[in-house]
């Protein structure tokens, strides 16, 4: 009995290192990891679909006459800002927004970074120096300035343009990861037989190269999703993100500009605080515990 016991635990353990399954099963083990993951799925669910019954335009209406409203007075649930607007419908509806704009541009830049540094690292030689030097150049730009600069210029810039300009000096970090593991991996035997079999490039990219490289990018994409929610409210909090008519977490977060508000008027600003702090939190905490299991996968085959 001991022994089918045991066999079925190898059978078992065998299953859970094909694919992705190894990973699912080290990420499990880590409570933490699993907690963090229970709370960002709720967050969003929560947020997205609540603010799917909510109007934008209604939300941002002024009542001066309310202005500062305390939670819990004059039908306010958290309170009231500086315009009489309900800080709850403005986080709900800042957070989605926030939350778009880092989704958005962690998916363009890591389809622009895995394109770029999977053809530059797959095929060496010339087409690598090419690429990399180009990179290199884009690499030593100051980023933040460069965002800022190009929002200033645009006049009465959209969500789509936001996302575009954090997107276009976003990817040069993630093109260097994906870069160096495509190298790594097109030196591997399993490449060198798919070309001597005749395999197209293109081919051998998609079904050999990018499944071998997924552990990888799920790590990668995790960690870079927290980095831009911190840059879109950083953004934000300096007046250079969404303009002041749409609500974001930022906007939230920069109404802490003095003493009065922050010591006296706490409802105004914490609750975007502590929900951006615990959004980064949840993504760092999967994205480690991804990053783990990851390594496990690897170390056993």
């Amino acid at each position: 009995m001991a022994k089918k016991d045991k066999l079925k635990q190898e059978k078992d353990n065998k299953k859970a290192v094909v694919g992705f399954g190894v990973i699912v099963r080290e990420f499990k083990r880590d409570k933490v990891a699993m907690t963090a993951f229970i709370i960002f799925a709720t967050l969003i669910l929560g947020i997205f679909i609540t603010s799917m019954f909510l109007d934008s335009k209604k939300a941002m209406e002024v009542f001066i006459t309310n202005r500062f409203a305390k939670p819990g007075t004059k039908g306010y649930i958290m309170g009231a800002d500086e315009g009489g607007r309900e800080i709850l419908f403005q986080l709900i509806i800042g957070a989605r927004n926030s939350l778009t704009i880092a989704f958005s541009v962690t998916v363009l830049t890591t389809l622009a970074g895995l394109f770029i540094g999977t053809i530059s690292g797959y095929y060496g030689g010339w087409v690598d120096a090419v690429v990399m030097r180009i990179v290199d150049f884009i690499s030593i730009l100051p980023r933040l300035l460069l965002i800022i600069a190009f929002l200033q210029v645009v006049p009465n810039y959209s969500m789509l343009a936001f996302i575009f300009i954090m997107s276009v000096f976003s990817w040069v970090g993630n093109a260097r990861l994906y870069r160096g593991k495509a190298l790594a991996e097109s030196s591997m035997e399993y490449i060198k037989a798919a070309k001597t079999l005749g395999e197209s490039d293109l081919r051998i990219m998609t079904r050999e190269l990018l499944p071998n490289m997924s552990s990888i990018i799920i790590v990668n994409t995790t960690l870079s999703l927290a980095g831009n929610i911190g840059l879109e409210t950083g953004l934000s909090y300096l007046g250079f993100g969404l303009p002041s008519s749409t609500p974001s977490l930022g906007t939230l977060i920069g109404y802490a500009t003095n003493s009065d508000i922050i010591k006296n008027k706490v409802w105004v600003w914490l609750p975007a605080s502590l929900l951006v702090l615990v959004l980064m939190l949840c993504v760092n905490y999967i994205g480690e515990a991804l990053k783990r299991s990851s390594d496990a996968k690897q170390r056993l085959g």
